[in-house]
C-alpha cells in the first residue's frame, strides 16, 4: 500500500478545520453545562451570577421540591404516553403517506404533493383550530395533542424522497415473487429504511416531548397536563413567589433556579436516547435528502 503525504496546505486546513469546530463545541455546550451548574447551585450564588461551569453551594433543594410532588410524576408519566402513542401514529400516517408520494405513475399525486406542501405556509389560525377540536369533543383527551399535528411536512417531504432513492427493481422483484404492496412495503421497503425511520422518530418524540402550548390550551385538569406544562406552571408561581417578602428561604431556592432545573428535567430522556440512534440519525438525514 502506498502512503499519499499530505501537503502541508492540507494539514493547515485540518489544523484549521479541527480548531474551528472545537470551538463550536465549546461554544454549543458551555450554555448548557452552565445551566446544569445552576440547577445544583445555592440561591445566592446564582443570584449574583457566580455560577459558571461548577456548581456553587451545592443543593438539591429544587429538586426535591419538584420530585416530592406527586403530581409531577403523574405529568411526566402522562408525557411519556403522549409521545409514544403520538409518535406512533405520526410514523404510521407519514410513512404511508411518503410512500405513496414516492410513486410517481400513481394518478393525483400532484395533487397531493401540493396539498401537503400547502401546509406548510397556510393554517386555519389559532381560534379556528380551538373551535373544531373542541366542536369535535377532544378537549381534556389525549387526541387534542396527537391528532392535529400526526403529519409533519417536513418530515414527509424527506422520507418522500428517502423512498424515491430506493432502487425500483427490488419493489418489481417483490411483485414478480408475489407480494402485494404492503407486503412489498412491510418486508422491503421498512427494513431498508431503518436509517430514515430512527431518524424520524427522534424528530417526533423530541417535538412531542417538548410540546406544552397544545396541552396548555386545550387541558384544563392538572392530572392531564404533560410535565412541561406541570414545570411551566412551576416557574409561574416561583416567579410570582419571589415578589412576597415573606418567602421562604426554600422558596427562594426554588425561585432562583427553577428555571434550570425545570431544563434539566425536560432535557434528560431525550439525551439517554439519544445515543442509541444517533448512529442513524446524519445517514438517515442525508439518504432522505440527496439523490444521487
Amino acid at each position: 500500500m502506498v502512503k499519499i503525504k499530505a501537503s502541508r496546505s492540507y494539514r493547515a486546513f485540518q489544523v484549521a478545520n479541527a480548531v474551528i469546530l472545537m470551538g463550536v463545541v465549546v461554544v454549543t455546550l458551555f450554555p448548557f453545562v452552565n445551566i446544569v451548574a445552576r440547577s445544583f447551585s445555592g440561591e445566592r450564588y446564582v443570584r449574583s451570577g457566580e455560577v459558571n461551569l461548577l456548581p456553587k453551594g451545592f443543593n438539591l433543594t429544587t429538586y426535591e421540591t419538584v420530585m416530592s410532588d406527586p403530581m409531577f410524576w403523574t405529568n411526566y408519566r402522562n408525557t411519556v404516553v403522549y409521545t409514544v402513542v403520538a409518535t406512533a401514529i405520526a410514523m404510521v400516517l407519514t410513512t404511508c403517506y411518503a410512500y405513496v408520494l414516492s410513486k410517481k405513475h400513481i394518478k393525483g399525486r400532484g395533487l397531493l404533493v401540493g396539498i401537503a406542501v400547502f401546509t406548510m405556509f397556510f393554517n386555519g389560525g389559532l381560534i379556528p383550530n380551538y373551535v373544531l377540536v373542541s366542536g369535535l369533543g377532544l378537549r381534556n383527551t389525549i387526541w387534542a395533542i396527537v391528532l392535529p399535528n400526526a403529519i409533519s411536512v417536513f418530515n414527509l417531504l424527506v422520507m418522500k424522497a428517502f423512498f424515491e432513492s430506493l432502487p425500483e427493481e427490488l419493489e418489481e422483484a417483490a411483485a414478480v415473487d408475489g407480494l402485494n404492496t404492503y407486503g412489498t412495503l412491510a418486508r422491503i421497503v421498512l427494513p431498508l429504511s431503518k436509517a430514515v425511520l430512527a431518524t424520524m422518530i427522534l424528530f417526533y418524540a423530541v417535538t412531542y416531548w417538548n410540546s406544552w402550548f397544545s396541552a396548555f390550551l386545550y387541558m384544563d385538569r392538572s392530572e392531564l397536563f404533560p410535565v412541561t406544562v406541570y414545570l411551566r406552571n412551576l416557574i409561574a408561581g416561583a416567579t410570582s413567589g419571589t415578589d412576597q417578602s415573606a418567602s421562604s428561604d426554600t422558596s427562594l431556592q426554588v425561585a432562583a433556579n427553577i428555571k434550570a432545573v425545570t431544563i434539566v428535567l425536560t432535557c434528560l430522556p431525550i439525551m439517554l436516547v439519544y445515543p442509541f440512534i444517533q448512529r442513524y440519525f446524519v445517514r438517515g438525514v442525508m439518504l432522505g435528502a440527496v439523490k444521487g
